[in-house]
């Protein structure tokens, strides 16, 4: 069994005498036992619990510094090796303990921080010599004792808040937080708060109090008033040791309190009355400007002015907007106003804002005004009463009609002026419009069917002008409704037809008529065959099938192929009816078993008779012989060129040869010139002295040259080469024409020049010359650098 004992200290006798040189000493407890009385049963004594160890945060050494000896009953006996575990010993954060394995004096070796771990827990253990366990362990509670080493911290060091003015005392505004890392449950963590300052001191210095302990700010007393103090900064201390200036740490931060405005402030007109004017019959136009002031926020909801005219506006001319940049009101004409029927208006406007006033706030008498607007008189435009003016006449009247009078009025009555009609849009140009009292007449017959008529209803436009300063028009449209008469007789429909010279049922032509009227003028129509020619109600039958359809069919079994006219006479129902003689091309052709017209029954149909036939190839065989004596014509022209001689030698013919230029000789052999034929002489004595017949072939004679023959008209193919010939003759016995292979003199330049010759310009080849600047002219001179720059590789 193991005897159990401890020292009992309190945390701080621990704290005061934690370093003493006799520590306190912790055994291993012992466990007793007892029997009972009669079934030999033993009970086990509860064992003591170890109190925790407390060690003080901070603590400056010297490290390691001894905490308590540990120590079993049986060290007497045996020897016995100690060891803790657990965080804070070989568990993380490691070696913050050690223990002495012979003795059993436990260690902390640096300084604790309570903020960082507040408690450990590590178990003792004994083991003797050999490693086997000599006595249970037992847990160590180590609790770390907070010092006052932490200063409150605010959240931010900034606070922004706000409170409408007016508020009543006691209003909370804002909190502010401030956090301790000590022990809240102690001293050290407990934060209080308090106002070091206001700014501005604005009515009074202390128009805000904070809650020491939860940090709310209220309002203290009233008076806010934003249009004089919009913002206050107030300066917040926290306290720890619960508040206590002498022993605790302190921070501070700034709360910023805005006063939000409330609609306090009525608006306010700037004058009772206002004025302005507007010429009559224009809208959009702003006629006055009323100017006003509030004192609330700008450009809120409670400075923002709305206005409505209260009287003097019955018809609603005008409407009031507001500037959204400076609030004025712009008083604007939305309908046009008339200067015969109001001069002047008096208008009563009330201003207001978007947001209702504050409780107990009263509107202002500057809310109201009046606004007096004198209307100006202008030169208006003649107006048609009546635009467009309908009419109603029967198409087809005669020129010089009257249809109406269409005649403008003069809406300036205080003013006389004469107005003058013309016509602006005529299509078919059928009206005239006096110019005076605005009566139109016809110039041509009206006809409903005109292109010009839509719905039967035809427009022109005419113009009112008056002579006032400056002058003023206006437009009218007149429509004329043309009543539809029976003037346009039916066209029959299709033009042209085929049908079998046999007679059968499915031999047959269905034909319409269309007409130009409208009901009741129109169908249902009448079709039927003239009596003259006789053949040809001999010949055809017409059936109605409808109102506006009938048939057209053979009344003969059979009848010739060709193409005959066949007239009919299509009436309309017209009151009286119009009648109209049409012909239709009838094409009769024999047909095979479908009805159809067969190649040569078309053919026939066609009528191409034998005279037709004859007549077509007569006209083709003169074509043939037209042919014929253009090819004989051309094989005859061919053969005359062909007997003449060429103009030219074929080797001299430029047409399909190669034709060599620029040759420069043979070498060395073509330079040996006499240079003295090429100077010109000083003069010409010698040249005229000379006897006929004898003269230099470099220089042109001064005789009077040879006259060509010259032809007036353009030769016949067949004498070219007399012409040619002629000129040849001409040219070689032309004395002033230089011989073919002579030396010619171009221009002279003068006896004696100090040139010298050419021969004397050599190239060197020395290497001194440096060409390679050559590359840097561009690509112009590309190959010049190749040449002479490209080194001792070229």
């Amino acid at each position: 069994v193991f005897s159990f004992c401890i020292l009992f200290t309190s945390p701080f006798d621990m704290i005061a005498r934690a370093w003493d040189s006799n520590p306190r000493v912790i055994k291993f407890p012992r466990k007793h036992q007892k029997s009972s009385s009669a079934n030999g049963l033993r009970r086990q004594k509860r064992d003591w619990v170890i109190p925790p160890i407390n060690v003080p945060e901070n603590s400056r050494g010297p490290f390691p510094q001894m905490l308590v000896r540990i120590r079993s009953d049986q060290d007497l006996e045996k020897g016995i090796r100690y060891s803790i575990t657990g965080a804070g010993a070989d568990q993380p954060p490691i070696d913050v303990y050690n223990i002495d394995p012979v003795h059993g004096k436990m260690f902390v070796t640096r300084p604790l921080d309570r903020e960082e771990r507040a408690s450990y827990h590590l178990r003792a253990h004994a083991v003797d010599m050999n490693g086997n366990k000599v006595e249970s362990p037992i847990d160590l509670y180590i609790y770390v004792i907070d010092m006052n080493d932490n200063r409150p911290e605010f959240q931010n060091q900034v606070y922004n808040g706000s409170v409408a003015e007016g508020s009543k005392p006691g209003t909370l505004v804002m909190q502010v937080t401030a956090n301790d890392s000590d022990d809240d449950t102690t001293a050290n963590g407990m934060v209080r708060y308090r106002i070091l300052s206001q700014t501005p001191h604005m009515p009074i210095p202390n128009m805000f109090t904070i809650n020491s302990e939860t940090g709310d700010i209220f309002t203290m007393a009233a008076g806010l008033d934003r249009e004089k103090v919009s913002q206050y900064i107030i300066i917040v201390q926290a306290t720890d040791m619960e508040g206590n200036l002498n022993f605790g740490l302190s921070n501070t931060a700034t709360a910023l309190i805005s006063v939000t405005d409330i609609n306090d402030n009525p608006p306010e007109l700037t004058a009772r009355t206002f004025s302005g004017e507007v010429p009559e019959n224009r809208v959009n136009v702003v006629v006055a400007n009323l100017t006003v002031i509030d004192r609330d926020q700008p450009h809120s909801p409670n400075w923002a002015a709305q206005y409505r005219i209260a009287s003097g506006d019955p018809q609603g001319h005008f409407l009031i907007r507001t500037n959204p940049v400076n609030n004025d009101g712009m008083v604007t004409v939305v309908k046009p106003v008339d200067y015969e029927q109001n001069r002047a208006f008096m208008l009563t406007v009330i201003v207001s804002n978007k947001a209702p006033l504050a409780s107990g706030i009263q509107s202002s008498l500057q809310s109201s005004a009046g606004v007096t607007i004198s209307v100006q008189d202008i030169n208006e435009s003649p107006v048609f009463p009546t635009n467009p003016k309908s009419i109603r006449f029967e198409e087809g009247v005669p020129a010089g009609t009257t249809l109406t009078v269409f005649a403008a009025q003069d809406p300036d009555l205080f003013i006389q002026q004469t107005v003058r009609y013309s016509k602006l849009s005529d299509p078919a140009n059928w009206l005239r419009i006096n110019r005076t009292n605005g009566q139109i007449t016809t110039m041509a017959v009206l006809d409903r069917e005109s292109v010009y008529v839509r719905n039967n209803i035809y427009e022109a436009t005419f113009l009112a002008a008056d002579n006032g300063s400056p002058p003023a028009s206006g437009t009218g449209t007149l429509q004329i409704h043309l009543i539809d008469v029976n003037d346009n007789a039916p066209v029959m429909m299709p033009k042209e037809a085929q049908v079998c010279e046999r007679a059968n049922p499915r031999s047959k032509v269905n034909i319409t008529a269309s007409d130009a009227d409208a009901d009741p003028h129109v169908g249902p129509f009448v079709f039927e065959l003239p009596s003259y020619p006789p053949s040809v109600r001999r010949n055809w039958t017409v059936s109605r099938i409808s109102g506006d359809y009938a048939q057209l069919r053979l009344r003969i079994p059979y009848l010739d192929a060709e193409v005959y006219d066949v007239p009919i006479i299509v009436s309309d129902s017209g009151n009286p009816p119009l009648s109209n003689r049409s012909i239709i091309k009838v094409k009769v052709c024999p047909c095979d078993d479908n009805g159809d017209c067969t190649t040569t029954g078309a053919v026939a149909a066609a009528g191409l008779g034998t005279g037709a036939i004859i007549a077509i190839l007569i006209c083709i065989i003169i074509l043939l012989i037209l042919v014929l004596v253009f090819v004989m014509w051309m094989k005859r022209r061919e053969k005359e060129r062909q007997s003449k001689p060429l103009l030219i030698d074929p080797e001299d013919d430029v047409r399909d040869n190669i034709l060599k230029y620029d040759e420069e000789g043979g070498g060395e052999e073509d330079q040996d010139y006499d240079l003295s034929q090429l100077q010109q002489p000083e003069s010409v004595e010698h040249i005229i002295s000379k006897p006929v017949g004898v003269r230099r072939v470099d220089e042109r004679p001064i005789i009077a040259e040879s006259q060509y023959p010259v032809r007036h008209s353009l030769p016949h193919p067949g004498d070219i080469g007399d012409f040619i010939n002629d000129g040849l003759r001409a040219a070689d016995n032309d004395p002033t024409a230089p011989p073919y292979d002579s030396l010619l003199v171009f221009d002279y330049e003068g006896s004696g020049s100090t040139a010298g010759s050419v021969s004397s310009l050599n190239s060197s080849s020395s290497g001194d010359q440096d060409y390679d600047y050559l590359n840097d002219w561009g690509p112009r001179f590309k190959k010049l650098a190749d040449l002479y720059g490209g080194g001792d590789d070229d």
